[in-house]
């Protein structure tokens, strides 16, 4: 078996391998990684066999000594197609820590991949790190809704979808960032003192990139934008990547009324909704007031495991 680090000279056949996998999503494709190369030390790793047939793939960085699931994506580990078999990933990871050991690598922390964005079973990985050892080192919650069988909503929640209806508020899709972006700025400053991953300048380009998977929607008035939401759509789920509203939008329950109109109509028939995570503090501090505002629809958890693998 055969492991090499990624070069731009293997930018197609990555590309073409992400498409045809059971467990990756558009995240994965070269266009969307590469859009910070300048923030991380790529490593990416492409896996063979002796016959030069291509296994697997594995997004990562290098960052003092560790080999890391890239830190510019929410998920990774190792990206696989159908003929990805147990005891096939158990023989790379042998070679995923026989290739660490031969580049002076300590330690690999590797993010997997929640079940609900996998088109197929794709927990082999699992498996493998429990063979070599590996150390549970962060557990997020992601709040999900199964769409083919949705809970009925708490009554805060339908009676907020109700007033944003009597108040006449329309949700509609745009490709505009810019009329959101400030408002999203501005929030997230105020309540946690940071800024949106993405800049406006780079939502727009990821967003013109993948105009089917990356999309904005709104909710207002004749007058004026109240709420927003940034959703990534992939095959099974559809993820809210940023939510934010101004104070009459959550007077008049703006978000409330975008994502029911997300859930029932928008996008009913894709598998499940997830609002993301409420944990901080890698996983030890849960945002209950965050959380139970996601509950208030109809999610319930799904974890996000990451770990840590002793190399030597």
């Amino acid at each position: 078996m055969i492991v090499k680090s990624y070069t731009l000279a293997d930018r197609m056949v990555w590309d073409e391998f992400i498409a045809k996998s059971k467990n990756a999503t558009f995240l994965f494709y070269r266009a969307y990684m590469d859009y910070h190369a300048n923030r991380f030390q790529d490593h990416s790793l492409l896996i063979y066999d002796d016959k030069d047939h291509l296994l697997a793939v594995m997004p990562a960085h290098v960052e003092d000594k560790k080999l890391i699931s890239h830190g510019g994506l929410t998920y990774g580990g190792v990206i696989s197609d159908a003929t990805m078999t147990t005891p096939l990933m158990l023989e790379i990871f042998d070679a995923l820590l026989a290739y660490a050991r031969a580049h002076n690598v300590a330690t690999i922390l590797y993010k997997t991949i929640p079940s609900i964005y996998c088109r197929i079973p794709a927990e082999e990985d699992r498996y493998a790190l429990f063979r070599c050892d590996a150390r549970l080192v962060r557990r997020d919650v992601l709040s999900v809704v199964d769409q083919s069988q949705r809970l009925e909503y708490q009554e805060r929640r339908a009676r907020k979808i109700k007033q944003a209806r009597n108040a006449q508020l329309k949700v509609s899709e745009s490709r505009d960032f810019t009329v959101f972006w400030p408002v999203l700025e501005k929030n997230l400053l105020q309540r946690f003192g940071v800024r949106p991953v993405h800049s406006l300048q780079e939502i727009t380009l990821l967003s013109q990139r993948f105009p089917d998977n990356i999309r904005l929607h709104l909710c207002g008035d004749d007058q004026d934008i109240l709420a927003g939401v940034v959703v990534y759509v992939t095959p099974q789920v559809v993820h809210v990547q940023y939510i934010s509203a101004s104070e009459d939008g959550k007077f008049f329950g703006a978000l409330d009324l975008i994502f029911a109109e997300l859930m029932e109509v928008v996008y009913a028939h894709h598998g499940y909704f997830d609002f993301g995570i409420s944990t901080e503090q890698n996983g030890r501090h849960l945002n209950v007031g965050l959380i139970e505002q996601k509950e208030g629809f109809g999610a319930r958890a799904i974890v996000h495991d990451h770990y840590e693998v002793s190399v030597i």
